[in-house]
C-alpha cells in the first residue's frame, strides 16, 4: 500500500514502548516521517495515534485531545513505579466496599493538581525524572492541574486478600492514571497500584476502529486522511485568488468569526487560527 499522509490508530500491544511502535510501523511502512500523539508506558495497551507524513504536523492539536482509559487497582500494594512492574514497597490485606470506592471515585470528578510521578519522561533541569529515581536522587516532583471529567466503577473483585477494581475514566491532556489510582487510594486510607491499563480513546478515535502491528504487516489497515482527521473545523474551499493567500501564508481577515478556519480545495491547505481578529497560518500542509 502507498503511504499517504495521515493518522494511523495502532492498538498498542503490551509490554513495548511507544517509540517501540513508531519504529517499528515505520520500517513496515518504509517511511521516517512518522510519529506519536501522547506516549503510553509499556504495561499499557490500547489507542496510540500515530502521525505520518504531513499529518506530523497535527501531533500538537491530537496530543491536547481527551483520552478515556480503563484501569485495574490492586489496593494493599504500593510500589516505586505506581505500576505492578515496579519493586513493592509496602504490601498488606485490604477489604474495601463498593459504595466506598464509588464514593471516592466520584469525589475526584473536577480539575485537581495532580503530582507527576516519578517514573516518568517529564524534565527537571534537563534530566528525566525517571533518571533521579534510577541515580536515588532527591528531586522535588512537579504538580500540573489536570480535569477528570468523568469516572466509574467497572467491576470490583477479592483476590489473595486483596481489593481489586477496575474503572474507566475521562480525562485531559497531561493526566497520569498512575498518580490517579495513587491518590485514590490515598483517600481511601491505603495504597494501590496500577495492574493495568487501557486506552480505549483519544479524542474521536477509539479502539474499535484501531489496528493492531500485525495489521500493518499484513496491509489490512487504513490511513485516515489529515482532511477527514480535520473535518470537524469550519472549513472554506478556496478560490484561486483566496487560495494563493494561504499557499503564500499570507494573514487575512477574520471575516468567518471562527477561531479555526480550515482551507481546502481539492485537499488541505492549511488550518489558520484567530488572533485578535485576523486569521494567521497555524498549521500548513502544502
Amino acid at each position: 500500500m502507498t503511504v499517504t499522509n495521515g493518522l494511523l490508530v495502532i492498538n498498542k500491544p503490551k509490554d513495548v514502548t511507544s517509540r517501540d511502535v513508531v519504529n517499528e510501523v515505520s520500517k513496515i511502512l518504509k517511511t521516517k516521517k512518522i510519529g506519536h500523539t501522547g506516549t503510553l508506558d509499556p504495561i499499557a495497551t490500547g489507542v496510540l495515534v500515530l502521525t505520518v507524513g504531513k499529518a506530523t504536523k497535527l501531533s500538537e492539536i491530537i496530543t491536547s485531545e481527551e483520552k478515556v482509559y480503563q484501569a485495574e487497582v490492586i489496593l494493599g500494594v504500593k510500589t516505586d513505579t505506581l505500576d505492578v512492574t515496579g519493586n513493592i514497597l509496602d504490601e498488606y490485606n485490604t477489604n474495601y466496599k463498593e459504595e466506598d470506592i464509588i464514593k471516592v471515585l466520584n469525589s475526584f470528578i473536577g480539575t485537581y493538581n495532580q503530582e507527576v510521578p516519578i517514573y516518568s519522561a517529564v524534565k527537571i533541569k534537563g534530566k528525566k525524572l525517571y533518571e533521579y529515581a534510577r541515580n536515588n536522587e532527591e528531586v522535588t516532583l512537579p504538580k500540573r492541574m489536570v480535569t477528570i471529567k468523568d469516572i466509574k466503577l467497572d467491576e470490583l473483585n477479592y483476590f489473595d486478600n486483596k481489593t481489586v477494581f477496575k474503572f474507566t475514566c475521562k480525562v485531559s491532556k497531561g493526566t497520569y492514571i498512575r498518580s490517579l489510582i495513587n491518590d485514590i487510594a490515598n483517600k481511601l486510607n491505603t495504597i494501590g497500584t496500577m495492574k493495568n491499563l487501557i486506552r480505549i480513546e483519544q479524542g474521536k478515535y477509539n479502539i474499535k476502529d484501531s489496528y493492531t502491528i500485525e495489521d500493518v504487516k499484513n496491509n489490512n489497515y487504513k490511513i485516515i486522511s489529515i482532511k477527514e482527521a480535520l473535518k470537524d473545523y469550519f472549513t472554506v474551499k478556496v478560490d484561486e485568488k483566496l487560495k494563493f493567500k494561504v499557499m503564500n501564508g499570507q494573514i487575512l481577515d477574520n471575516i468567518y468569526n471562527q477561531e479555526y478556519v480550515l482551507f481546502v480545495d481539492e485537499d488541505v491547505i492549511g488550518l489558520y487560527k484567530n488572533e485578535e481578529n485576523k486569521l494567521k497560518p497555524y498549521k500548513m500542509f502544502i
